[in-house]
């Protein structure tokens, strides 16, 4: 049964794409169409739809890597139909991998000698990385409970309410409870003494972000390591830390090289890290890094002979001068930050020592707000975020702009000519009608019925009518 016919060369204009009847006339979009269209024609309606799409290089809500050295980008396509997981067929391959992997072990300071092999994987983002530590910490806690003869089937984990959602997905998916210590005014990272009063005998870990997505700043791992410690040795327990640096495990190495928050202390058992965001390379890779062979169970780990040999997975990413570009996006972001303070209309929320953003609120919200503001913007062709911070911050809106290798100091200052051209489009426009809930209008409904019974109740005490 012949299920489509091939476009015949009579179909064709041989003088121009556009010509064609194939780009004149709508095609199927949801089902296979009889016909086949030439190449060409195929080409330019997909190119002409994703044109429609944002440009990658003025969307400042991603932290993803939008450019790479030309050099990068013949290197993966040069190697992108490979089928990378045969790692028996693709041995150079493998080995660059293993290589990342041990790179950047030592760059977190994994306690490792010159000839020791590194314990960690290449993923196709956090996310995953996330979901493969949490799966050790459950199975090593699960372990150790049964060995002890306790139960083992209510297990938890302590993170700040400002984690990114893989977190509550891993929660979910492998049924472990997530106890969240709420953020609070001027504080939108994980309280270290608040997480550890909500360690209990079922924590399998604490997760600790190095770069919180809301504002860019880094949870001051060294002390959340000293408190626990310090609650092991009073309880027995040995509850251990993850460090999630999807966003500023290739920042603060080059830029805060002194700060402890790696493998150097005790506790941190894994390390996970984006490729893709400050690692400088395309989307998708990630990268968990284990403190050692103990840490991984080796029953997580699969040994698979597939195409004729035994196969672990690991996948390749590329390095580049980090230190200079870090460097170069931290002065881009201090640019961008000076530029908003001088128009006297913002609060910073972000700090000076995090992940290179802005992170920024308006200080008079009487008349419009962040999100019009957001939305102003991409008329200049901006992609900037704003969103509600999480429980219990929730009333603070911010605007944040992530400052990544292509953000060069021209579009930092362009940037900041586009938003005052907003501020003053926005100063001349009526003010927005505040949405107001269903539960809000009950309470001023409420409240207008109680002024009214106390003022007529006032009124009959006084004799006025």
């Amino acid at each position: 049964m012949v299920l489509s016919k091939t476009a015949s060369e009579s179909d064709v204009s041989v003088h121009s794409t556009f010509a064609s009847r194939y780009v004149r006339t709508s095609l199927p979009r949801f089902r296979m169409p009889e016909n086949s269209i030439p190449k060409d024609a195929a080409f330019q309606i997909i190119n002409d739809e994703l044109m429609l799409d944002g440009n990658p290089r003025l969307n400042l809500a991603s932290f993803v890597t939008t450019w790479m050295e030309p050099e990068c980008d013949k290197l993966i396509m040069a190697a992108v139909n490979k089928n990378y997981v045969d790692m028996d067929e693709y041995p150079v391959t493998t080995e660059l991998q293993n290589r990342c992997v041990n790179m950047i072990a030592h760059l977190f300071n994994a306690p490792l000698g010159e000839s020791d092999a590194a314990i960690g994987v290449g993923t196709v983002g956090s996310s995953e990385a996330i979901m493969l530590a949490g799966l050790a910490f459950k199975r090593k806690w699960q372990n150790k409970r049964k060995a002890e003869g306790k139960p083992w089937d209510k297990p938890n984990i302590v993170t700040g309410a400002n984690v990114q959602v893989c977190w509550e997905k891993f929660a979910r998916y492998f049924e472990v409870e997530l106890k969240e210590v709420k953020l609070r005014d001027g504080y939108y990272v994980m309280d270290p003494e608040k997480a550890v009063e909500l360690v209990d005998e079922n924590t399998i870990c604490v997760a600790a972000i190095l770069g919180s997505t809301l504002n860019g700043e880094f949870e001051d791992v060294k002390l959340l390591n000293d408190l626990l410690e310090k609650k092991n040795k009073q309880t027995g327990w040995d509850t251990p830390i993850h460090v999630d640096a999807a966003s500023g495990g290739f920042i603060a190495p080059f830029l805060y090289p002194e700060l402890e928050w790696d493998f150097r202390l005790p506790l941190v058992k894994s390390i996970n890290v984006s490729g893709h965001k400050y690692g400088l390379v395309y989307a998708g890779i990630g990268w968990v890094i284990w403190r050692s062979k103990e840490d991984l169970p080796e029953e997580l780990i699969f040994h698979i002979n597939y195409l004729g040999a035994d196969q672990p997975t690991f996948t390749l990413n590329f390095s580049k001068g980090y230190k200079n570009i870090m460097e170069n996006c931290q002065e881009n972001a201090m640019v961008l930050k000076e530029g908003l303070e001088k128009t006297g209309r913002f609060n910073i929320v972000s700090k000076d020592n995090g992940v290179p953003l802005v992170a920024f609120s308006l200080k008079d919200r009487s008349r419009h707000n962040e999100f019009e503001v957001s939305d102003y913007l991409r008329r200049f062709g901006w992609i900037v975020p704003a969103y509600t911070m999480p429980p219990d911050a929730q009333h603070i809106t911010v605007l944040r702009v992530v400052i990544r290798e292509d953000f060069s100091r021209t579009l930092a200052e362009r940037l900041v000519i586009d938003i005052q051209k907003v501020l003053h489009e926005l100063d001349g426009t009526p003010a927005r009608t505040p949405v107001i809930s269903a539960e809000e209008k009950a309470l001023k409904t409420t409240r207008e019925i109680t002024t009214a019974w106390r003022n007529l109740v006032k009124a009959r005490k006084t004799g006025v009518c």
